[in-house]
């Protein structure tokens, strides 16, 4: 793979330090010291064991690893004054070097006062008020899936922020994660915005964790849905440490079409949100599009899943009194009913918002009052107040209907109205996207049906 590898053993200091002062010299490759240890190093009985491995060695076989080891220190923890000097003096070293280095910065800064103001906005990651209109407007006149919708606010994103960088794993054309206005990053050229990670889901995210820890950056990576799997230890390792990730899944449910069972993701949304401190975003359309990418440059705290179709998507009609900020409660009411309170409650995310418009319309006509509730982001819903949630499930309904081409797993907790949960608890199957449809049931007339024999049987 081109690497410089150096062996050595693990338990040798001056090996150490010399495959370290190695590895700086090395200009052209990147280093990896491969040092052979062994595990339980000193333990006259449990070295090389399994026993050490998880277990602590008890107080007799301390006593007999230091003897062993020649530490001559009863106390079960002591510092030796020699160690204690040379710490001290490690940290007066690095004071001098803090305080040349906040120098030079300083005299950087006045030199170059534009490149530091852009270097100040991505340290920050400040941005620009009202930028979430400007999402909108470049998405206002949008159709099409909501990948490439996502693909446009990607473009917008990188003209006003410095930070953003991200790639695919080798999906780029599909997930539409490429920044057209720069260059790809290679090894002899790093000025562009680009990465090609290679196909290598857990590598891409444990290296996007890594620039998000370094600071300065907002680092996103695109694949298909079902590819999260291979993420899943990166992606739960920034939720732990709080970090800004921003990840683009495309392809994200069974009407991806004849690729078939082993590219349709059906478990993959209910897996992810049961990831703590993981915001999973899954827009309707376009306004959702840029509403999502809002959020997810918001969240410094925690990483971002944006959940995009390949299909494409019809940009829905709104009530007059939206706002775009409503979006940003994880749910709220897109379609409102005729009269005073709704007898039939529709929820839906993603794709089936506009399935779940349609079927309101049949149902309205044979005079059942129905509301549509658009929920992007079902964990950011239920961090709402109360208050919140009981305006938007109104007591007076009959029920919750719930519609999302995924499992049906983690959708009761919503409400306590009855509810039935239309969704996909197997796996897929190879088709076109409306065979899909009609098969599973994902058809207005379809879903009417589930619901009317739903209610004669509440």
């Amino acid at each position: 793979y081109g690497w410089h590898t150096i062996k050595i053993d693990g338990h040798d200091h001056k090996q150490i330090a010399n495959a370290i002062e190695m590895g700086k010299n090395e200009k052209e490759k990147p280093t990896l010291i491969l040092a052979k240890t062994h595990i339980g190093f000193g333990s006259p009985n449990k070295q090389d064991t399994s026993d050490v491995h998880g277990s602590p060695l008890g107080e007799d076989e301390i006593k007999a690893t230091k003897e062993k080891l020649g530490w001559p220190y009863e106390e079960s923890f002591y510092i030796p004054n020699e160690v204690q000097e040379i710490f001290d003096n490690r940290v007066n070293d690095l004071k001098v070097e803090y305080e040349d280095w906040q120098q030079k910065f300083h005299q950087w800064q006045t030199k170059e006062s534009e490149l530091s103001q852009i270097f100040s906005n991505a340290y920050k990651k400040d941005i620009p008020e009202d930028f979430i209109q400007d999402l909108v407007e470049e998405l206002n006149d949008e159709t099409g899936a909501t990948r490439s919708l996502s693909g446009k606010a990607i473009q917008k994103i990188a003209e006003i922020m410095p930070g953003f960088v991200g790639g695919s794993a080798d999906l780029a054309p599909s997930n539409n994660t490429y920044i057209k206005s720069e260059s790809a990053i290679s090894k002899s050229d790093f000025s562009g915005k680009n990465f090609h990670f290679g196909i290598r889901e857990h590598a891409m995210g444990s290296i996007m964790n890594g620039m998000a820890l370094y600071g300065g950056y907002i680092p996103y990576g695109g694949t298909f849905l079902v590819f999260s799997d291979y993420m899943r230890p990166a992606i739960r390792l920034a939720a732990l440490m709080g970090i800004q990730t921003i990840y683009v899944y495309t392809h994200d449910s069974i009407f991806l079409g004849e690729d078939g069972p082993t590219h349709q993701p059906v478990e993959h949304l209910a897996a992810l949100r049961t990831i703590p401190n993981l915001t999973v975003l899954r827009p309707a359309d376009n306004k959702e599009v840029a509403a999502s990418w809002m959020m997810a440059l918001e969240n410094h705290d925690g990483p971002t899943a944006l959940i995009l179709t390949r299909q494409k998507v019809q940009n829905i009609k709104r009530e007059e009194n939206f706002k775009i900020e409503d979006v940003k409660k994880g749910g709220y009411i897109i379609s409102k009913e005729k009269d005073e309170h709704p007898d039939m409650i529709f929820v839906a995310s993603g794709s089936e918002v506009q399935l779940a418009m349609e079927s309101k319309k049949l149902l309205e006509a044979n005079n059942v009052t129905t509301r549509v509730i658009s929920m992007p982001s079902l964990e950011t819903f239920k961090q709402q107040p109360n208050e919140y949630k009981h305006e938007l499930f109104s007591k007076k309904a009959k029920a919750v209907i719930v519609i999302e081409a995924g499992i049906t797993f983690g959708w009761k907790a919503i409400s306590y109205l009855p509810m039935l949960v239309i969704g996909i608890d197997r796996f897929g199957a190879s088709a076109p996207q409306n065979v899909l449809e009609e098969k599973f049931g994902f058809t207005a007339d379809k879903v009417v049906e589930r619901v009317n024999r739903f209610l004669e049987e509440l």
